[in-house]
């Protein structure tokens, strides 16, 4: 299938539609399809998708959100490590709000806690560089997209000698938790939008065993609403076939093999290994720990107190994150959990599904 960049053009949109309509007239029941990035979930919303196509097609998102996937225990840790004396907490901006146990970690920089908002890990190893009597520590969440950027800051501290530069990995790969969904019959799941940027990484061929393993379809798609579009149709085509395969449909970013230079640099710092993820639980492989001979880059090994993790009360972002639920489900959607007064990390971060079924479609009666 060509990946021809008409974008938005009118005529295309109306034809992917009738291409989806013609085609799921041939499935016996509702087919439901998780896109898994958190920018395709905003794309969906912000177009209007869900509205434009057929009653029998259902869109759920996903466990794209990075932010909204890290654990309450991460939070916690973070909060703790910028409580610390002579440590400094660099982070992206996204993670300032997502609850903690007991705060957040916006809340503990206005009691007096040294956290900074930084735009790249190489701004967290230049605060490093630049106050060599404080530890540094840099909040590395992410999926296989931002883990490369990271190992690059290490491999720059290692150069230098910048020995006051440390990292609290979250990283987490993106391949063992759709294999845990694949498998997961409450959700239902019948194919999956596979997330672009992940994909730039990792290549298109590290979701085959989706068809292989679990027959279920699946397509790389990009940003575009015609991105999205054009996934959708080209799962419901082999739903009606009977033949499921892992489509690339991002080919003028994604190969098949994925970006092998960054994937080396990754291997260099870091292993795979279990990782919670909020909703998921633990699962085995889907998480990025330093390397032993990196340890003295690890700020899990400073010594903190922790309190026992807690979610937020009645939040359901973990149901929302693993497609059980749509966000108008929860029982806090729109009355205590806005944009403006988040509750779960499911609303706080811009990537998160409820912040855009809140600004995109809680008025615009969209079906469950």
């Amino acid at each position: 299938m060509s990946d021809e960049p008409a974008f938005a053009a009118p005529a295309v949109v109306r034809g992917l539609l009738r291409r989806v309509a013609r085609s799921v007239e041939r499935l016996p029941r509702r087919v439901t399809l998780m896109e898994v990035c958190g920018t395709h979930t905003h794309t969906i919303a912000a177009a209007g998708l869900r509205r434009l196509l057929p009653p029998n097609v259902r869109l759920i998102a996903g466990p794209g959100c990075p932010v909204c996937v890290t654990p309450v225990d991460y939070l916690d840790r973070a909060e703790a490590l910028a409580r610390r004396p002579a440590t400094v907490v660099a982070t992206f901006g996204d993670l300032l709000r997502v609850p903690s146990s007991e705060g957040s970690l916006e809340r503990a920089r206005a009691d007096g806690a040294s956290v900074r908002v930084v735009y790249s890990p190489r701004d967290a190893l230049r605060l490093a560089r630049d106050d060599p009597d404080r530890t540094v520590v840099f909040l590395a969440v992410g999926f296989e997209t931002t883990a490369p950027t990271v190992a690059a800051a290490l491999a720059e501290a290692e150069a230098e000698g910048v020995p006051n530069f440390l990292i609290l990995s979250g990283h987490k790969v993106m391949p063992p938790p759709l294999r845990l969904l694949a498998g997961d019959r409450e959700a239902g799941i019948d194919g999956f939008l596979l997330p672009g940027h992940v994909a730039v990484i990792t290549g298109s061929n590290a979701f085959s065993f989706l068809a292989e393993e679990f027959r279920l379809p699946a397509a790389v798609v990009g940003f575009t609403p015609t991105d999205v579009l054009r996934g959708i149709a080209a799962q419901v085509d082999m739903l009606g076939r009977g033949e499921p395969e892992v489509l690339n449909l991002y080919s003028r970013v994604v190969r098949p093999e994925g970006n092998v230079v960054a994937r080396a640099l990754v291997e260099r710092f870091f292993a795979a290994t279990a990782s919670t993820w909020r909703g998921l639980g633990s699962v085995d492989a889907s998480g990025l720990a330093l390397r032993p001979e990196f340890g003295h880059r690890d700020a899990s090994a400073l010594a903190v107190e922790l309190p026992a993790p807690r979610e937020p009360e009645g939040c359901r972002c973990g149901d929302v994150l693993r497609g059980h639920i749509d966000p108008p489900e929860c029982p806090l959607f729109g009355r205590a959990c806005t944009p403006a007064a988040a509750v779960g990390a499911c609303m706080v971060s811009s990537e998160g599904s409820c912040a855009a079924w809140y600004r995109h479609e809680r008025l615009a009666g969209v079906r469950a």
